[in-house]
């Protein structure tokens, strides 16, 4: 049954990324899918679907913080898991547009609703639901660190009513794919919502990551959607590279950026696949589907086997798989040479 119809999962090849990005995974870092604005509204889609061995039907809640594709593929990830499971359920598809109102207002709602179980995708809707119940279990994804963020006690060991799904992103290989590019860059521009602090902590991994490759950033923030266009123009002739991270304001905003960037002749390297779909030139990126399917498989095991978040880890995808994507129309317009990059998914005409 399709729950959710607005919600894609894109067809992209996988590659290894470089060892080192191995060996990030290993330490606990904080980054995040992270999000601001003020745009208010909610949705919400109920659906039943396939039978339990027990008989039992279980009521879940989905707080999405926002609409763009990397945190809609997400969402549907987590609903193919349940389907593939063969658990029965009813779903309650809600959308906080970006609201952090609005977020605090559906967290409510979804536990005084008596949902057996509540998925949160990105951080500030996971924080509004976790600071609306400490009873009921709470699985979230798309947020990179979930002890930075005040949601677990431990990644390993969360002692609270939340787990979920990381996911880190490959800065360290972003910003070496960034200098592949433009071997003569100097200064990146490092773009996001200033809202969000899983964003802040993602652009020092990033300033981390550009200083050791001998580049000098400056931080571009915005505060809400509202700004993009004026803070990407501020850009051009400032800095050689924009530098995206996965911040949800800039994603679900992509299109201005590029818009201004490109037509600027100012080059973007993104946090992950879907922005580049939408017109950054190239990224190393996770696969937000197969990180929400991830947490689908722990919700299941919440619901039907009655493991206890507090004691399941935080799951990540192997930390030697990504995806290298490119968008050749960017590259074209940019006049920039990507034939280096041979192994690249080209996401030109893909943005939906």
């Amino acid at each position: 049954m399709d729950h959710n119809s607005n919600l894609g999962h894109g067809n992209v090849t996988r590659r290894t990324c470089l060892k080192a990005f191995a060996g990030a995974f290993a330490v606990p870092l904080a980054a995040g899918l992270a999000g601001c604005g003020s745009t208010s509204g909610s949705s919400s889609a109920g659906s039943d679907t396939g039978s339990s061995a027990s008989g039992a039907s279980y009521k879940i809640g989905a707080l999405q913080l926002t609409e763009h594709q990397a945190l809609d593929d997400a969402n549907q990830g987590f609903v193919d898991a349940l389907d593939d499971s063969g658990i029965s359920y009813t779903i309650d598809q809600q959308n906080a547009q970006n609201d952090q109102t609005a977020c605090q207002t559906i967290a409510s709602k979804l536990v005084n609703d008596g949902n057996d179980l509540i998925l949160a995708i990105a951080t500030p809707a996971a924080q509004a639901v976790a600071g609306a119940t400490s009873d009921i279990p709470i699985v979230a994804t798309a947020i990179t660190d979930f002890q930075e963020s005040g949601l677990v006690q431990d990644n390993d060991k969360p002692g609270t009513n939340v787990t979920g799904t990381s996911d880190l992103t490959p800065v360290k290989e972003q910003m070496e794919l960034l200098q592949q590019l433009f071997p003569d860059a100097k200064t990146v521009g490092i773009l996001y919502c200033s809202a969000e602090s899983n964003s802040d902590i993602q652009a020092s991994m990033a300033e981390d990551a550009a200083k050791d490759l001998s580049l000098s950033t400056e931080r571009y923030t915005v505060s809400s959607s509202n700004e993009i266009q004026q803070v990407v123009e501020s850009m051009v002739g400032k800095v050689d590279v924009c530098y995206a991270p996965t911040d949800n304001t800039i994603a679900a905003g992509m299109s201005t950026v590029t818009m201004v960037a490109n037509d600027n002749g100012l080059p973007v390297i993104a946090g992950e696949e879907n922005m580049v779909a939408n017109g950054a030139l190239a990224s190393y990126s996770i696969n937000y589907h197969d990180l929400g399917y991830k947490a689908g498989q722990m919700a299941v095991r919440i619901l039907q086997d009655g493991d206890d978040p507090a004691d399941m880890a935080i799951e990540y995808l192997d930390a030697d798989e990504c995806t290298l994507v490119v968008n050749s129309d960017t590259a074209s317009a940019l006049g920039v040479d990507i034939s280096g990059l041979e192994d690249a998914t080209d996401l030109a005409g893909t943005a939906e």
